[in-house]
Order: structure tokens, then sequence, then C-alpha cells
């Protein structure tokens, strides 16, 4: 199981290669942690590198570089890193990705494949690629090194505003809110958010075990984990820690409002975070000092003037 040296170490691995996001504070008890102005628009980017780097480390990455699945931002994170270290990247994207994000992806030197309507169609497909060329397989949320790099996340935070009480994380399959469990699980409390349509994580501590869920929404795009990963439903159950779920209208309702009152552009995935408070899934004590962490920016910002 991932741990608080884990995250630490991880932290050293990855130095300056990421960027250490701001904090802003939006009103007296409620505070945003910026990731999504993370290098290539999300958190992902730590998890990557130090997947990557780890693998180095072990003499473990091949000359045929990375391939990793992703419906946009864990695969921007990886052509980013890998081209950062000088590493070849393949990226296999569902049809349905955003446009934007696979224009991304391309523009940072990935060379990307698009297979079948959801992620997991395109996490197939990426397998027998990395099988038949031989190159490293980064997953996109299931690997300890992934959750590590993204729980520097935690500390960084623990850093930057000390004595804050909870902090609410959007859910897709788990990379995420994983890593801030094992940083952060001694600290703080840890609350995931789901979308009601693609509750993974919620599932699996429902039923005791990862298993498929339908995935479907605004959010899908980022959120759309068809399975939770392993290391998240472990480190969940064992924290005690559990998901409160938000419909598409409250996530758009908070990506609007997100923009509105501070100008933060940011992809649905990330808005539903917020949307937890704002629709009342989520109510924090009086007093309580709640940081919603903001984990990803890869949009298109032209519906939120609409």
């Amino acid at each position: 199981m991932i741990d608080t040296d884990d995250v630490r170490a991880a932290a050293q691995r990855i130095g300056t290669r990421v960027r250490r996001t701001p904090v802003l504070q939006a009103d007296r008890q409620l505070w945003f942690k910026l990731e999504h102005t993370q290098h290539a628009g999300s958190f992902k980017t730590r998890g990557m590198f130090n997947q990557i780097l780890a693998a180095a480390e072990r003499g473990a990455l091949p000359p045929a570089g990375i391939v990793t699945a992703s419906g946009g931002n864990a695969g921007l994170a990886a052509a980013y890193a890998a081209r950062e270290l000088g590493v070849a990247a393949e990226v296999y994207a569902p049809e349905t990705a955003p446009a934007v994000k696979v224009a991304k992806l391309r523009k940072l030197g990935a060379r990307v494949v698009q297979a079948g309507n959801e992620y997991a169609e395109a996490y197939t497909q990426a397998v027998l690629a990395t099988e038949a060329s031989g190159a490293l397989f980064c997953h996109a949320y299931d690997d300890p090194a992934m959750v590590a790099g993204n729980g520097t996340i935690g500390l960084e935070l623990a850093e930057q505003l000390p004595g804050f009480d909870t902090v609410l994380v959007a859910v897709g399959g788990g990379g995420l809110i994983a890593g801030v469990i094992a940083a952060l699980r001694d600290r703080a409390r840890v609350v995931g958010v789901e979308p009601i349509t693609s509750a993974a994580l919620s599932e699996a501590l429902r039923t005791g075990e990862p298993v498929d869920v339908p995935v479907a929404g605004v959010a899908a795009d980022s959120l759309g984990a068809r399975r939770a990963g392993r290391i998240a439903f472990e480190l969940a159950r064992d924290a005690g820690i559990g998901s409160v779920l938000v419909d598409d209208k409250a996530i758009v309702d908070a990506r609007r409002r997100l923009w509105e009152d501070y100008r933060l552009a940011v992809e649905h995935g990330t808005a539903a975070a917020l949307a937890a408070m704002t629709s009342g899934a989520y109510l924090p004590a009086p007093g309580e000092r709640v940081v919603v962490l903001l984990c990803g920016a890869n949009t298109n910002p032209a519906d939120l003037t609409a």
C-alpha cells in the first residue's frame, strides 16, 4: 500500500520538473488548490514524471519509449513528461476524446491513436500495442508510482496551508484521491466527489471490490473510468474514505461559477469537486476549513461565456 514515505520519495525524484501550484482563498472557509495550472494542464503530470523516472531508475525504460491510454489528461501528461525527458510517447485515446485534448497531444509530439468509444476500449488497444512494441505501459491511474507522484500535491498543500480540515477531490479511476489519501490521511479529511453517472469508486466500496460501472455524463472524458483502480479502492477502504455524488447540472453550474466568480476556466471533471459544495452534497461544519482541489483545465472555454 502506498504511504507518505512513497510520496516523499516521489517528490524528491520529480524535483522541480513540476510546478508548485498556488492556493487561492475563495472565502473565509474555502480555498482552491490551483493544480489546473500544472504543466500540461492537470495533476497527472506529477504522476507521469514519477512513473517514467522510477522506471528509468530501475533500468526498465525501453528504447521504444512509453505507451498510455487516456481520454485526455493522462495522455497529455505522458506526452509532456516524455518530451521533457527525451522519450517517445504513444497515446491511445477514445474516438470520443475532446478535440482540444487530441490537438494538444499531437502538439506535444505524441503519436495519437484513437480507438473505441470510451477509455476501457482505448486501454485494451494500448496494452496490445505495448506487448507488440516492448514499450513501457504507463497506467493513467492504477500504478504505485503514478499514485505516489500524484500525492505530492498533498504534501505541497500541507506546506502552503497548515491546519486545513478537509480536501474535496474529484474521482475517476482514483489515481488522484489515492495519492492524496497517502499524503494526508493523518493530517486532514479526504472526501471523494464522483458524478452520479460515473461512480466507479463508490460502487467498488459498496460491493467490496472494483467492478465495472456504466460511464456517461458531461465529465466522462476525465472522470469516466469504467472501473476504479485497485490502489484507490484499497487505500479508500483502509482509511474509511468514501465519495459524495453530484449530477451533471451541479457540475455544469459549478464550472460556470468558477469562471464567473473567480475567472478560473476548468474542465467539467474538475468542477465536480466544487459541485459537492454548491449542490449541498457536502455541507461543511461551522468553521471547517475546506480545500477544493482543482485538478485539470484541458477544456474548450467557449461555452463559459455563452
